[in-house]
C-alpha cells in the first residue's frame, strides 16, 4: 500500500484559502489522464482544486503494463493504439514523449485463419467494408457466390428499420453471411471481444449507418471515402501507434507528471457517502482501512458494475443501469520461439480467427514482425488472445493449460511444432465491456440519474468507446467539466 500525499499544499500562494478537494476513483489509463487533465486545466488555479487519486491495485495503469521477459518487450495488455483517434498521440506530445512514439510498418498484413489456412485479409477494407474492388475478387476468404452476395449491397435499398441493431446484422443484410464472419467479425471480435451478433451498431461503429444514409452502399461510401483520402497514400500511414519502450512509458510519464496529486495505491474504496454538517465537502470515500476522504467532486474511472455498487446508495437508478454492461474476459498468452524453429515467414502484423473455425484462440500478433525492436533478432515473439464474449471460461484454466492451447492452435494455423524457450501468462477477467443494443439509451439513462448528483461524473472503457485513446478522451473530458463546475462556483461565489 502507498499513499503519497503531496497534494496539501497553498495553491496561488493563498494560505488558508478554501481548497476544492476533487477525488479520482481508479488509477488506469482514464483516471491517470483525468488526474493529468485536472491539474492542468485552466480553472484549476482559479478554483483552487486539489487532487487524490485512489487505485485498489498496487500499480497504476491498469491493463497499460510492460514487462521485460528473456530479453524481450512484453506487453500484458495493449501493444498499441488507433492513429487515427488523436487523444493518445497529443498526451504523449504533451508529456515529452513525442520522440519516442513509433508506428506499425505500412503495407504489412493482417491474416485470417479459415479452413487451416492463413489468407490475407484483403487490403482497403474500412471498417470491415472494401474500398478497393479487385483484393476483393482475389481472396480466398469468400467464394465466388459469396462474393457476388457480397456485391449485393451494390443495389440494395436502405434499411428503413428503426431502433438499435446489431453490427452482424446490419452487415449481413448488406454484404452476406460470410463477410460478416470471415472479414468485419473477426476484426470486430479483436477489438471488443466480442461477437458482432450481439454489439450495438449506434454504439461500436455509427459510422456505417452514417455512410448508408449517405450512401446508400456501403461498398460506395467507403470507395468515396478512399479517394477523398487520397489513394496514393493508401497504407502509407501507420495504422497503430506504441512508444519505444512499450506503453508502460505512458503510465510512468503521467505518473511523474502528477505533481500535487494525492495517489493511494493498493486500497479499495468500499463505499460512497453524503458528508453531514456544515462545512464540510458533500461527499465522502470511505477506503478499505477505515479512512474518509472529503470530497467536492467525484470522479469514478472504474469497470462499469464497480461503478455500480459505488454509487448505489448515491444514485440507484444510475446503478441499475451501470449494472446492464456486461464483462467479458480475456487472456494474453506470448510465446518466445527459437526463429529457426518457426518456419513461417511472419510477413504482416499476425492474424485474426474467422467464426466457426475449430480454434480457441482469437488472435495472434507477430510482435516480432509487427514490433522488430521488441525481440532479438533470433527469436520469434507471438503473443495469442484466448477469450471473449460467451467463450471465455477458458481463462479461468491454469497457466500450462492456456500455454497448451495457444501451443496446439499455433501448430494447426502455422506448423509450429517447436516448445517454446519462455511463456507469458497475462489475465484479465471482465476487463472487456459488451457494447450491447440499447447501450446508448443506458448511457442517456445514468447520466440523467447523475444530474441529481452535482459534482459527480464517470468516465472509463464501459461508456463511450474502449480503446485508449476513447478512454484518455472521456477521462478528459470528465475532467474539464469538473474544474469548469468548480470553477464556475468559485466565479460566483467571488462575484458575490
Amino acid at each position: 500500500m502507498s499513499d503519497q500525499a503531496t497534494g496539501h499544499r497553498p495553491v496561488n500562494g493563498q494560505s488558508g484559502a478554501p481548497v476544492h478537494r476533487v477525488v479520482i476513483i481508479g488509477g488506469g489509463i482514464t483516471g491517470l489522464a483525468a488526474a493529468h487533465a485536472l491539474i492542468t486545466h485552466p480553472r484549476a488555479r482559479q478554483a483552487r482544486i486539489e487532487c487524490a487519486l485512489v487505485e485498489r491495485e498496487s500499480h497504476l495503469g491498469g491493463k497499460l503494463q510492460t514487462e521485460r521477459v528473456n530479453g524481450c518487450l512484453v506487453e500484458t495488455g495493449p501493444d498499441s493504439f488507433l492513429a487515427a483517434k488523436p487523444w493518445a498521440s497529443e498526451l504523449c506530445r504533451t508529456l515529452g514523449l513525442g520522440d519516442r512514439l513509433i508506428g506499425t510498418l505500412p503495407g504489412r498484413a493482417v491474416h485470417v485463419a479459415f479452413r487451416d489456412r492463413l489468407h490475407p485479409l484483403p487490403p482497403g477494407l474500412a471498417l470491415g467494408i472494401p474500398s478497393r474492388l479487385l483484393p476483393m475478387v482475389r481472396t480466398g476468404l469468400l467464394s465466388p457466390a459469396e462474393k457476388l452476395r457480397l456485391a449485393w449491397d451494390l443495389v440494395l435499398p436502405r434499411d428503413r428499420a428503426d431502433g438499435d441493431r446489431t453490427v452482424g446484422g446490419f452487415l449481413g443484410r448488406r454484404l452476406g453471411r460470410a463477410a460478416v464472419d470471415r472479414l468485419a467479425g473477426p476484426l470486430l471480435a479483436g477489438i471488443y471481444a466480442g461477437d458482432a451478433d450481439a454489439l450495438s451498431l449506434r454504439a461500436t461503429f455509427p459510422q456505417l449507418l452514417e455512410w448508408e444514409a449517405s450512401s446508400r452502399s456501403l461498398i460506395l461510401a467507403a470507395l468515396a471515402a478512399r479517394r477523398r483520402a487520397g489513394a496514393s497514400r493508401d497504407g502509407a500511414a501507420p495504422l497503430f501507434l506504441s512508444l519505444i519502450g512499450g506503453l508502460g512509458e505512458l503510465v510512468d510519464a503521467l505518473r511523474a507528471a502528477l505533481v500535487g496529486v494525492r495517489t493511494i495505491i493498493g486500497q479499495s474504496v468500499m463505499r460512497l457517502g453524503r458528508s453531514s454538517g456544515s462545512g464540510t465537502a458533500p461527499y465522502s470515500v470511505h477506503l478499505a482501512d477505515g479512512r474518509a476522504l472529503e470530497a467536492d467532486a467525484l470522479l469514478v474511472a472504474t469497470p462499469a458494475f464497480v461503478t455500480a455498487d459505488l454509487l448505489a446508495p448515491l444514485a440507484p437508478d444510475a446503478a441499475d443501469a451501470l449494472r446492464a454492461t456486461p464483462y467479458a474476459s480475456t487472456a494474453a498468452v506470448t510465446l518466445g520461439y527459437r526463429r529457426g524453429d518457426v518456419s513461417h515467414p511472419l510477413e504482416g502484423h499476425g492474424f485474426v480467427v474467422a467464426r466457426g473455425e475449430p480454434l480457441q484462440i482469437s488472435a495472434c500478433t507477430w510482435v516480432s514482425s509487427k514490433w522488430p525492436h521488441r525481440a532479438p533478432p533470433e527469436v520469434a515473439l507471438l503473443r495469442c488472445y484466448l477469450g471473449s464474449a460467451g467463450r471465455d471460461a477458458i481463462v479461468g484454466e491454469d497457466d500450462d493449460t492456456l500455454v497448451r492451447v495457444a501451443c496446439q492452435d499455433l501448430a494447426r494455423t502455422m506448423g509450429i511444432d517447436a516448445i517454446p524457450i519462455f511463456t507469458h501468462v497475462a489475465r484479465w477477467p471482465r476487463a472487456m465491456p459488451q457494447y450491447l443494443p440499447g447501450h446508448l439509451e443506458r448511457l442517456a439513462a445514468i447520466e440523467a440519474a447523475l444530474r441529481h448528483l452535482p459534482g459527480v461524473a464517470v468516465a472509463g472503457a464501459g461508456y463511450r468507446g474502449i480503446g485508449i485513446p476513447d478512454c484518455i478522451r472521456q477521462g478528459q473530458g470528465a475532467a474539464g467539466r469538473l474544474a469548469d463546475w468548480l470553477g464556475a462556483g468559485e466565479a460566483s461565489r467571488a462575484a458575490s
